[in-house]
């Protein structure tokens, strides 16, 4: 019980919305389309949305546990943490455990991922093994993204444009007349990625001062503590500043109440922002981001 805990920990049970609000936002767009534009002739298949929901949750795990494990043998965990308990650098479990673990979510991702390489053939292999690749070397390999101020772009990149994209591809997979619902992908993907991106940032903003000593160079270290906040703000305001291109890409969208609950929260974390501290503090943040990422796709869905 006490090593279930600890992979539960491990996990980030506050980030899991990243990887699981991507597939949602990509079955939402296959379902849009479904209901108001039936000349598309495509339909939800909700037994594929489950696998791809599954199988990208045990990737972002897996990430996780090698970013754990990793980042305690590297040091970049110190007693100066102020982020949530990691459970390498703790001693609750060893290096090479919690690897383990992390190839067992990868292996788990794999045979999850059948069904979707039965619907729609080898372009999920060559969707699913980069995907895989870089849940190790986003903190680990000889070149980690993380340490080198691309974790920004991988989240993106990942949690955004491919995870949702790629989600709308094993729906529907691929033609020209396709073309207008994989522009809905596109722009969503990009909001999607941006409010991940959010929750990176926050995290790398409270451990900049740790970081700074441990030779992981990350944007909020590169850039300094009053630039980051900016740049974490503007990853809250620009899908906002995109539903424009949002409405003329996917039908059905329009004003809902979920729409003022996230602007209200979104403000509130724009003010958190500005005045938190970069400690222990800023963690209430990562929760408070997870949650407008899902009212922000709540509002879309609703819409």
């Amino acid at each position: 019980m006490n090593t279930l805990k600890s992979i539960f920990l491990a996990a980030r049970p506050k980030t899991l919305p990243a990887g699981m609000v991507a597939v949602w936002a990509g079955c939402m767009i296959v379902w849009k389309f479904q209901q108001f534009a039936p000349e598309f002739g495509i339909k939800l298949d909700w037994t594929l949305a489950a696998f791809t929901l599954l199988s990208s949750m045990c990737i972002q795990i897996a990430c996780n546990l090698f970013n754990d494990s990793l980042d305690a043998t590297q040091k970049a965990d110190t007693d100066k943490r102020q982020g949530p308990r990691r459970i390498t650098a703790s001693g609750d479990m060893s290096p090479l455990a919690v690897k383990i673990w992390g190839a067992a979510f990868l292996a788990a991702a794999a045979v999850l991922s059948i069904p979707l390489i039965m619907a729609q053939g080898w372009p999920i292999v060559a969707i699913g093994l980069p995907c895989m690749l870089c849940a190790y070397c986003y903190t680990g390999g000889p070149f980690p993204l993380a340490y080198h101020g691309l974790g920004e772009l991988f989240v993106l990149l990942f949690f955004g444009l491919v995870a949702v994209a790629g989600t709308v591809f094993v729906q529907i997979g691929w033609s020209e007349a396709l073309i207008p619902i994989y522009g809905a992908a596109f722009i969503i993907g990009v909001q999607c990625g941006l409010l991940s991106c959010l929750l990176i940032e926050v995290n790398n903003i409270r451990d900049r001062k740790e970081d700074s000593t441990t030779g992981k160079r990350t944007l909020a270290v590169r850039m300094g503590d009053k630039r980051a906040r900016g740049l974490a703000m503007a990853f809250l305001v620009a899908p906002y500043a995109t539903l424009k291109q949002t409405a003329f890409f996917l039908p059905g969208v329009n004003w809902n109440l979920c729409w003022l609950a996230a602007i209200i929260l979104g403000g509130f974390i724009m003010l958190k922002l500005s005045r938190t501290p970069a400690d222990k503090r800023m963690n209430v943040l990562l929760g408070l981001s997870s949650l407008h990422l899902i009212l922000f796709l709540a509002a879309l869905t609703i819409g």
